[in-house]
C-alpha cells in the first residue's frame, strides 16, 4: 500500500508501529484481551483495522490516504465500511479530508500514542451505548433550563430551526447541519456554559454514527415532529413537558445511533 506525501509535509524518519506496538501490554487497545478488556463493534473493529494498517505503514503528517478501493480490497471489506472509518478518524482530529483531494494524515507515530486509550472509550459499541445515556440525561437538563429561562427571541429562533429542518428534509447535508444547530441553540438557551460544552463534546463523538442514523425518511420524519414538542414546551416555559418531549426524542436518537454503529461494517460496497 502506497501513500502519497504532500511536498509540505515534514521530514521524519518512518519506523514500523502498530496500535499492539504502541499499547504498554502488547495487545491492541479495545480487544477482549487488551487494556480495556472489553470487545468491538464491527464498524469500530474496521477503525481500529485502518488504523493500525496506516501507523503499519509509517504514515507522515501530510501523507495522503489510499483511495477507498484500495483500502477497502486491504482490509477485505466494503467500500463504505472503509467511508464510516475515515469519517471517524476524521472526527477524532487523526486525519483530514480535504474536498475534491483525498484523505491525508494529520498526527505522526508520536501524537498517535497517547490517545490510543481514548480511541478504544470512543470506538467501541459498549461505550456508544453508554455515551447515548449520558447525552440524553443531559439534552434533558438543558431542555428543562430553556423552557425556564428561555427569552421570547430564544423561543422564536427555536421553531425557527425546526422549520429549517423541515425545508432541508431532502437534502442530508443541510439536514444534518440543521438539527445540529436546533440542539445546539437549546444548549445554549438555558445559559448553562459548562452543559452546553459537554453536550457539544457528546454530540461531536457520536457524529460519526449520528450523520448516518437519519439516511431513512421515515427517521426524518419523527425527528422533526419530536423537535417540534420540544420548540413548542419551550416556548409554552412548560419544564415538565419539554422533558417528557425530550425523553422520547433521546430514545428514537439513541436507538438511531446504536442502529447505525453496529451495521456500517456489514454494508456492501
Amino acid at each position: 500500500m502506497n501513500a502519497t506525501t504532500d511536498p509540505a509535509a515534514p521530514n521524519r524518519p518512518r519506523g514500523r508501529a502498530t496500535l499492539s506496538s504502541l499499547s504498554p501490554s502488547g495487545v491492541e487497545p479495545g480487544t477482549p484481551d487488551g487494556p480495556l478488556g472489553i470487545g468491538r463493534s464491527p464498524s469500530s473493529a474496521v477503525t481500529f483495522r485502518l488504523l493500525d494498517l496506516l501507523l503499519g505503514e509509517s504514515m507522515r503528517p501530510g501523507d495522503r490516504l489510499p483511495g477507498e478501493r484500495s483500502l477497502a480490497e486491504d482490509l477485505g471489506v466494503g467500500r463504505s465500511a472503509v467511508r464510516e472509518a475515515i469519517s471517524a478518524l476524521e472526527v477524532l482530529g487523526i486525519v483530514e479530508t480535504r474536498a475534491g483531494s483525498g484523505s491525508y494524515l494529520r498526527s505522526g507515530t508520536s501524537e498517535l500514542l497517547p490517545s490510543t486509550l481514548s480511541w478504544s472509550l470512543l470506538l467501541d459499541q459498549e461505550r456508544t451505548a453508554e455515551l447515548t445515556v449520558v447525552r440524553a440525561a443531559l439534552e434533558r437538563s438543558a431542555a428543562e433550563l430553556a423552557a425556564t429561562l428561555r427569552t421570547d427571541e430564544q423561543a422564536r429562533h427555536l421553531l425557527e430551526l425546526v422549520e429549517l429542518q423541515r425545508e432541508a428534509a431532502d437534502d442530508h447535508e443541510r439536514y444534518v447541519e440543521a438539527d445540529i444547530a436546533f440542539h445546539r441553540e437549546l444548549a445554549l438557551m438555558g445559559g448553562n456554559t459548562l452543559l452546553a460544552e459537554l453536550l457539544s463534546t457528546t454530540r461531536t463523538l457520536l457524529r460519526v454514527w449520528f450523520e448516518n442514523a437519519v439516511d431513512r425518511r421515515a427517521d426524518i420524519e419523527d425527528a422533526i415532529r419530536e423537535h417540534t414538542e420540544i420548540a413548542r414546551a419551550v416556548a409554552d416555559r412548560d419544564a415538565v413537558a419539554v422533558a417528557a418531549a425530550m425523553a422520547r426524542h433521546m430514545d428514537t436518537a439513541s436507538a438511531r445511533v446504536l442502529r447505525s454503529s453496529t451495521s456500517t461494517a456489514d454494508d456492501g460496497a
